[in-house]
């Protein structure tokens, strides 16, 4: 299984990537606004990469509810820091965004990876990375975001979630994207109980037989401290757990907010894999 993103390749046959988290928004649900400021986003940055980042992935809005933000907001958040990134460190980065229109200026800022938790709902989306080159992130969610979804009910939800997530592959190629640029996500917590959350976590490889890496998004997460009943700043080792559990059914990207513990998470297991 390859990856490209911008000009690099990378094989994930043995091989999980690691990608931090960077909210420049004042409620996310973690960080509670710790990296708002543009200067604490990028000191920020500069630990993950330190840590051992591959990729990084910047947001300006937060997945659940809260005040509105503005196409104007959203921009005035994540096209500083790409462009501030993209001068300062030479790893990837992409734009944690549905809206094609800040994602098409991401890409020109230095992004090189459209990370769209609705599912492609914004119709440019995908012609917007298909004329950048960009990869994209497929992610399912029942609603929308933002969309309080309280009470979500599926026949079977490992079935439901891999259907969307292929009829979202097949929209993407009919775009123009290349196979090797599609990332699928299960979208743990977007419209999903702890327990489905927990059904879809045990069948990543499962999703993984779709043809294309898939990206687990575990880290902190509402399941985690649903299940073990942990509060937010106590769901660490969950987390850790979890992106190893992920990473062993065949995720091969972990998005996280504990780069260095991930970080060795993922080189143990290829260790393991290239010794199999």
């Amino acid at each position: 299984m390859r990856l490209v993103l911008g000009d690099r390749s990378y094989d994930l046959s043995t091989r999980a990537l690691v990608m931090g988290i960077l909210n420049r928004t004042p409620d996310s649900f973690f960080d509670r606004g710790a990296t708002y400021e543009l200067e604490m986003l990028l000191a920020r940055a500069e630990t993950l990469v330190t840590d051992g980042a591959d990729l990084l992935d910047i947001g300006g809005v937060k997945a659940g509810p809260g005040p509105e933000v503005t196409e104007a907001e959203e921009l005035d958040r994540v096209i500083p820091a790409i462009e501030a990134l993209h001068a300062r460190i030479d790893i990837p980065l992409s734009v944690d965004t549905w809206r094609a229109s800040v994602a098409r200026v991401a890409y020109k800022a230095g992004a090189v990876m459209g990370n769209d938790i609705s599912g492609f709902a914004d119709p440019d989306y995908l012609k917007a990375a298909a004329e950048a080159g960009a990869a994209v992130v497929a992610t399912h969610i029942r609603l929308a975001p933002r969309v309080r979804d309280p009470e979500p009910v599926y026949d079977d939800v490992l079935d439901a979630v891999g259907s969307f997530l292929a009829d979202r592959v097949g929209r993407a190629a009919a775009a123009g994207i290349a196979p090797d640029r599609i990332v699928l996500d299960a979208g743990l917590d977007l419209g999903k109980t702890a327990e489905q959350s927990l059904t879809l976590l045990r069948g990543s490889a499962v999703l993984a037989r779709l043809g294309h890496p898939v990206l687990l998004s575990a880290s902190n997460k509402t399941f985690l401290g649903g299940v073990l009943d942990l509060d937010i700043d106590h769901r660490g080792d969950a987390s850790l757990a979890a992106a190893a559990l992920g990473v062993a059914l065949g995720c091969r990207i972990v998005r996280v907010h504990d780069v260095a513990g991930s970080r060795i998470v993922c080189d143990s297991l290829a260790a393991v894999m290239r010794a199999a």
